[in-house]
């Protein structure tokens, strides 16, 4: 009679941790702050192009947010990394299209976060920028868009730590992230089961324990309001 499954983690020391997961780590977290940093930036942009009033921004804006927003992430990667080495006539990399795609990605998703905090900011604070002889740059500059996002930044922050769980997406191209340094690992050793167990409890440590940080921030921004 075949006996039960077996778990043995004893092969998991520091060693193997260093030697395969820490880069897999670093590279998730270095496309987490990338796509972050560009995404929020472009995400702005896109935001303020809907909201200007101009329909040949407005549309263009919207297309591209409504597009992105409908179609699976992993899709995205896929077609980013096979389509574009074909236009530019050279490889890319896995790395750098995870970077290039994800930041394009979640710009859709940062832009409408952006639109409803620059929504929430009462209209009669626009008008004053506006009698102090500020035009439309500055007021968005100075007075909107900091308060816009001292409001959304609890939701950007939630954003940004389904980002760091999606990453582990980018096996589908095979760039070495976290999860992948846990494959790795667990083939090596013939332990897959272990590895991908391990693998779960890392992820959910690191984005508990940030979903705290968030809930923390929420109740600081609370009672500044």
């Amino acid at each position: 009679m075949a006996s039960g499954l077996q778990l043995d983690f004893s092969f998991l020391t520091a060693d193997v941790l260093v030697s395969y997961v820490s880069k897999g780590l670093w590279f998730s977290v270095q496309l987490t702050l990338v796509a972050m940093i560009g995404g929020i930036v472009l995400g702005t942009l896109l935001a303020l192009m809907r909201l200007s009033g101009k329909k040949w921004l407005e549309m263009p804006a919207a297309f591209y947010v409504n597009t992105m927003r409908s179609i699976p992430l992993v899709m995205v990667i896929l077609w980013f990394f096979l389509l574009i080495p074909l236009l530019i006539g050279r490889p890319m990399g896995a790395e750098l299209s995870a970077v290039i795609t994800f930041t394009l990605f979640e710009a859709a998703y940062f832009a409408e976060i952006m639109r409803a905090g620059i929504q929430s900011i009462p209209r009669g604070q626009v008008h004053a920028g506006y009698a102090m002889g500020m035009d439309y740059r500055q007021t968005m500059q100075l007075i909107v868009l900091p308060q816009a996002f001292r409001n959304m930044l609890p939701v950007l922050m939630t954003q940004t730590i389904i980002l760091f769980q999606d990453t582990s997406l980018v096996y589908a191209i095979g760039a070495y992230d976290l999860l992948k340094g846990f494959e790795i690992a667990g083939k090596n050793f013939n332990r897959p089961v272990e590895t991908y167990l391990v693998a779960t409890v890392v992820y959910f440590a690191i984005c508990f324990s940030l979903s705290m940080m968030v809930k923390r921030l929420q109740k600081k921004i609370a009672i500044i309001r």
